[in-house]
């Protein structure tokens, strides 16, 4: 059984609601919002981090938390006012990469819609024609968002991690064989 650290950022309740479900999927996790997660964390076989996004990027204080993240299994989850398979969400994912320390692995990431911060909704409104968040355009793209994270998107956090536990349990396996393999060929010499 892992043990698990879920860190999450929320701003509207979004990504608090994916990082419960998270959490609550996990076998053993402990839950933190991001300016509460500790600043050890060896403990924790996954350290799962969730987000908002902003610039196209994990929040300014998850930025400043993955760098402090190493040797460890990483998660990402992250909610947002667009499609989960657009270029934006996807490249977002890269980003947060980007910024972890040394010797972490991305075992999975995992994206959904949410309803996008009222104050920042009505800045957006106003926007110009050439701002690809804003005007009329995007109107269609917000009323998406609104509804979410909604049941489906939990459910789908859940199994996310259901895939994610069996990613670790074939990994662990392939380390075996592996290891087993090197011993042998070592006895031999």
């Amino acid at each position: 059984m892992s043990k698990w650290a879920v860190i999450y950022s929320s701003v509207t309740g979004n990504t608090k609601q994916i990082a419960e479900a998270i959490a609550g999927q996990a076998d053993e996790a402990d839950l933190f919002r991001v300016q509460d997660a500790p600043e050890d964390l060896s403990g924790y076989d996954v350290v799962a981090v969730g987000y908002w996004l902003r610039l196209g990027r994990p929040d300014p204080l998850t930025l400043k938390l993955l760098a402090r993240i190493h040797d460890t299994n990483v998660l990402f989850f992250q909610t947002h006012g667009t499609s989960p398979t657009s270029e934006h969400a996807i490249t977002s994912f890269a980003r947060a990469g980007y910024q972890l320390g040394e010797g972490c692995e991305i075992l999975g990431t995992f994206g959904c819609r949410g309803k996008i911060n009222p104050a920042m909704l009505e800045k957006r409104k106003h926007a110009g024609p050439d701002d690809p968040h804003g005007g009329p355009q995007s109107v269609e793209r917000w009323k998406l968002a609104a509804s979410h994270p909604d049941e489906a998107d939990i459910a789908a956090a859940r199994y996310f991690v259901d895939q994610m536990k069996h990613k670790l349990i074939m990994k662990e396996r392939f380390l075996a064989r592996k290891a087993a393999k090197l011993a042998a060929l070592q006895k031999k010499e």
